[in-house]
This record gives C-alpha cells, structure tokens and sequence, in this order.
C-alpha cells in the first residue's frame, strides 16, 4: 500500500479539508491519506475549537484513513519547528509523498524559492537581521528579505500568503531531513486563510467558520460549509461542553495564572522575551475579557500570532528550560479506519519509533507534555472526567475512506 501525507488542524473539519483529502489521494496515487493533526492547541497559539477526539472522527469521517498527533512541542512552534515536526512524522510513517494546500497551486515555485534561499543563505540571514533591527517582526523582517532576493524575478513562491508559508516550510523540512517523500500541492480554492464567510459558496475557512460560531450562529446556519459528519459531530460536542472553545473561554484561568506568577516569572516562559512579560502582567491586571486583553499587548513587533503562543506556553506550563530542538520521539495514534489499520499493520517493521496508543505509555517529557496540556485544556472547558487523556482508545471507523 501506498500513503500520503497532509499536515491539519481541522479546526473544524469543513468542505475545503474534504476537498483537500480527495485531491491529495487522487494527486498521489495513494492507497491511504495519513494525517498528522494537532492536538489541544495550535500553532497559531490558540486552543482547538473542538477536542482532539472530536476533531480525528470528523477526518476519518471525511475520507482520512490514518490520524496521529503532531506533539505539542511541535504543533504550538513556529512555522519551521511546526513543519519539522509534521514532516519527521510522515516519514517516520513511510508516506511516499505529503500533498499541502497553497494558494500557488504549483509545486514548482517552491522547489525553485527553496534552492534560491539555500545558494544565497548568508545574504538572506543578513538582510533578516538588518529588517528586525529597525523594530519590525520577524516574519515581516523575513518576507522583507525574501522580497529583496527575488524582486524583479519570476517563478518563486508568494511567502506573503499564509499556506504558501506553511508549504514552503514543509518543503524545506523535507530537504533538511532527506526525506524521500515527494512533495505535492493543491489549488487552495473560494476562501483564503482568514476570509471571512460568504453566502452562496459551500466553502469557507476555518477561522470564518469559528467567528461565525462565536458570533452567535448556529451549526445549522452553517451546515453549507461543513460535511453531514461534522455538523453531526460538532453539535455532540457542542452539546457535551456547552459551548466551543477560544481564549474568550479559557481566559478566566489564563488571567488568573498571569496574576498569581507575576513578571518575574512569567520571564521563564517558552516565547516570553524582551521585557513584554511586564505588559502581559499589566494588561491582565486591567482587562475583563480576552480581546482586551490581547489589544493592550500586540504592537507591531509582536503580532497577535507571537503573543497567543506566548499565553499558551504560560497556560500549560511550557518553560524555556523545557524547550527542545529534538526530533519527535514516538507516533501518538489518535484514529484509523480499515485501509489505516492495514497500512500500519503492513508498515509496522520499517517505521523507526515506537507507535503509542494509550497516553499512560507516553513516558519521556515531550510526551508528558502533551498529557498536561490536554488535562489542563479538558480543565478548561468543563470537561466530566479529566482522565479522558487516559481512557479515550484510538478511534476505529470501520470500512475504507470517504469517496
């Protein structure tokens, strides 16, 4: 059998992502779609809109075959750790190829902006540290840079659209590593990153999906842009927490775990840098609410992006000593269906670390991690029973993928 890899969030599942599965099978001549999905958190520094569990079912639901976590280390880093991490994965699972949306549509101009970064990687470097010296952010700085390397010339990728980022990222995880994988890209199509909703089209992004969910519309207003699974799936969960998941709802806790570790030690922080621990202190002693809150911190040097991955970090604990640059140490299952299952099964000799199913042999720091910030997540939104981390088995959707 033959496997493809993508890297999701789902958050949630939606028309575009079963687009995104069908294309990447048909694109890759593969038997199965692995995916490799984010846990609690993402890595835009936000909690998952709906748990993990809930979020596998509707990409099994939707046509994936295989679901495993991206660690937590990996899933809340930036985009180069990010796509690090998913890539190793992937290969770690024997995936002949790994197929990522982009609004380019073509992998050639990532292959061509990739061997342009590398013959001139002292230039560029230069030309990233001059940019952030004059205030700016980093991924302005970089993309100032990339500008200035291939102004007037033609055939490179847009790294000023978010999924041509993350894919070029991707790309050059795969070089980095030598992976064998062959990479793939698909037309990201009618809704771009963070569009917002709109009326007559059966697709639309993610985050449009979320603001209208906590803007006060229902499942069923939004049942256009969503599979029957996800809609089914969604209003269970719903129905189980009361409500979705965003920093709105978890910033009563958030708040209260700034207050109580102060500025000092708040510095010791994964992120938390420059003296900006003194502003998050002071910004959660003033505000009532999370976009209060947020509005008092983000500048232009920090984007909104930086700071939430900042807060997370401070939410679940994440230190700099706990920082690492390691390789994923083992492969979190998290669901399958049958070709799944038969994949793996096939697979289980080549792939080089160990494949967890149960949470209780997640026994080395980067899997503890994962524990504690899906037990501090389940805290957070009410959750019955914290020991659904533990209890919860890989999910098994019976018969093949979705056609």
């Amino acid at each position: 059998m033959k496997a493809t890899g993508i890297v999701v969030e789902y958050n949630p599942f939606h028309n575009g992502h079963f687009h995104h599965v069908n294309q990447a099978k048909q694109l890759s001549g593969a038997d199965v779609v692995v995916a490799v999905m984010s846990g609690q958190f993402l890595q835009r520094g936000e909690p998952a809109f709906a748990d993990k569990w809930t979020r596998t079912e509707m990409a099994l639901r939707g046509g994936v075959d295989l679901v495993i976590e991206l660690p937590y280390v990996f899933a809340t880093a930036q985009a180069s750790e990010f796509a690090r991490g998913a890539i190793t994965l992937l290969d770690a699972l024997q995936c002949e190829s790994f197929c990522f949306g982009s609004e380019q549509g073509e992998i050639e101009p990532f292959v061509n902006s990739l061997e342009l970064l590398e013959a001139n990687r002292q230039a560029y470097d230069r030309l990233i540290q001059e940019r952030v010296q004059t205030g700016i952010s980093y991924p302005k700085a970089l993309n100032d840079a990339y500008l200035s390397l291939t102004h007037g010339l033609e055939g490179f990728v847009d790294l000023t659209m978010p999924n041509n980022i993350l894919g070029y990222h991707y790309v050059e995880a795969a070089h980095a590593s030598k992976s064998a994988m062959r990479p793939l890209t698909i037309q990201r199509i009618v809704a771009g990153f963070h569009d917002p909703l709109q009326r007559g089209v059966s697709i639309a992004s993610a985050t449009g999906i979320r603001n209208a969910f906590f803007e006060g519309e229902s499942i069923e207003q939004l049942s256009a842009y969503l599979p029957q699974a996800s809609i089914q799936l969604l209003e269970r969960f719903h129905a189980e927490q009361n409500g979705f998941v965003g920093w709105e709802q978890l910033y009563p806790l958030l708040r209260f775990t700034i207050l109580r570790e102060g500025p000092t030690a708040l510095a010791r922080f994964a992120d938390v840098t420059e003296g900006i621990e003194n502003l998050i202190y002071d910004a959660a002693k003033q505000a009532g609410d999370f976009e209060s809150f947020i509005s008092r911190v983000k500048s232009k040097r920090y984007t909104r992006t930086r700071i939430q991955r900042m807060l997370t970090h401070i939410f679940t604990g994440y230190t700099k000593q706990s920082l690492t640059n390691g390789q994923p140490e083992y492969i979190r299952l998290l669901g399958m269906n049958k070709a799944g299952r038969n994949y793996l099964h096939e697979q289980k000799k080549a792939i080089p670390l160990p494949v967890i199913s149960r949470a209780a042999d997640l026994k080395g720091a980067m899997g503890q991690l994962d524990i504690q910030a899906s037990a501090l997540y389940l805290q957070a939104i009410g959750a019955s029973s914290l020991k659904k981390e533990y209890t919860t088995p890989p999910i098994y959707i019976g018969g093949n993928s979705a056609k």
